[in-house]
């Protein structure tokens, strides 16, 4: 994985242009550079690796700036990767005009990430997407493949 502040733009896609696009288009767009990923990626260090049609995949590396008071780094981290990769999962099943926000998300936290954990992977895929709501899971791993944290979202979806 690259240092993804070294390759990418931050910012916002202004609503007339994301408009003209679908939800995967969108998705790809922002996996490609095409267009700028929003600032909490570079927040987080997080860069979007892989887009498919219902698949998103994100991966990050967990540095010492993220750490939580007891020395491991912050749940929040997690959560953040896990609601991204849901989230753009959802997104790349989107018709043209149409978005999504996340309404709810639950995660559990099943080993402990550290700087040393080395690149992480968050991989999210859509379990059901209706007219106006879409579900995912995701699932976050270390490079060995062992499951850090895993989630589900609810995801609503409406008209730009």
């Amino acid at each position: 994985m690259t240092d993804a502040s070294s390759t990418k733009r931050y910012g916002k896609v202004d609503t007339a242009e994301r408009q003209t696009m679908s939800g995967l288009e969108f998705v790809q767009g922002l996996a490609d550079g095409a267009l700028p990923l929003n600032t909490m990626a570079r927040t987080m260090g997080y860069d979007i690796v892989e887009v498919e049609r219902g698949r998103a995949v994100v991966e990050a590396n967990p540095s010492d700036q993220l750490l939580n008071p007891q020395g491991t780094v912050h749940g929040g981290f997690a959560a953040t990767l896990l609601d991204t990769c849901m989230g753009l999962a959802v997104q790349s099943t989107l018709e043209k005009g149409l978005s999504s926000t996340t309404l709810e998300f639950k995660i559990s936290l099943m080993r402990p990430i550290t700087p040393e954990t080395g690149t992480v992977r968050a991989e999210g895929t859509v379990q059901m997407r209706g007219r106006r709501v879409g579900t995912a899971e995701g699932r976050l791993t270390d490079r060995d493949g062992r499951l850090l944290a895993h989630g589900t979202t609810t995801c609503l979806v409406f008209e730009l």
